[in-house]
């Protein structure tokens, strides 16, 4: 029987600007008796990438835009975030009922273009996506090799919601060292119907498998283990596979 486990990596300081954030995983992982090994899938959450690389905004520090202004107005929102939110989309998706869907500049569709509060220390203060969440998960992906000679793959998680589904779960937006798509077509079933349109997205599950464990409240938890599960590896994977063309959305 195949075991699959999801290791919470407890003990992580808060991260600032400039912190090894591979260095600080694999002394955490240690120091609770589940150092890494070969294979490891290591979920990463957005939040501490960006406040690692420095991707933090004090929002006492923006002028907004008067169209900034008045969408604020309109939502009752604060005009200084959404002129962060209007910096990091290429374009406006829907607006209503106090929300603001955008795509970023990465091409996700999501809620306030993924700028966070949640987890970043200071009142002012918001994250935003890392720049290149799949250069940043190549990075840390290098550093663990770099200090335990281990291959692992990385994914980097945000919290989305989804069309028609109440609640939020986690999703993979940058990886390295794992095809975050695993193709079925052409796989036989169980009664023999062979699969044509069978592609999961293997990236989005790890990510909020490993949400059952990591803490987005007091806990203090960013980063999970997954041990177990057998991945397709990748060298030049992009969490970019995952983003739906435009002429095959249905929700338009």
């Amino acid at each position: 029987m195949k075991v699959i486990r999801i290791i919470p990596v407890t003990g992580m300081p808060i991260i600032k600007e400039g912190d090894d954030l591979g260095l600080l995983i694999c002394e955490a992982a240690a120091r609770q008796g589940t150092p890494i090994e070969d294979g490891d899938i290591i979920v990463v959450t957005h939040v501490v990438v960006s406040r690692a690389e420095g991707s933090v905004v004090n929002l006492n520090e923006i002028s907004p835009s008067k169209f900034a202004e008045t969408i604020a107005e309109r939502f009752g929102k604060d005009p200084a975030l959404v002129e962060v939110i209007l910096r990091e989309s290429n374009s406006i998706v829907r607006m209503g009922d106090g929300h603001i869907i955008t795509e970023t500049k990465h091409g996700f569709i999501c809620a306030n273009a993924g700028v966070d509060k949640s987890n970043v220390p200071g009142d002012r203060n918001v994250a935003l996506l890392p720049r290149d969440p799949d250069l940043s998960a190549r990075r840390i992906r290098h550093r663990i090799k770099e200090i335990t000679g281990k291959d692992v793959a990385i994914i980097i998680s945000d919290t989305h919601g989804r069309p028609l589904r109440e609640g939020e779960i986690n999703v993979a937006i940058g990886v390295a060292g794992i095809k975050p798509i695993r193709d079925r077509r052409g796989d036989k079933d169980l009664f023999g119907y062979t699969l044509r349109v069978k592609r999961t997205a293997v990236a989005d599950e790890l990510s909020s498998a490993a949400e059952l464990v990591i803490g987005q409240a007091d806990e203090g938890i960013p980063v999970a283990i997954i041990r177990g599960y057998k991945y397709e590896p990748s060298e030049d994977a992009t969490a970019r596979e995952l983003i739906m063309p435009r002429e095959k959305n249905l929700f338009a």
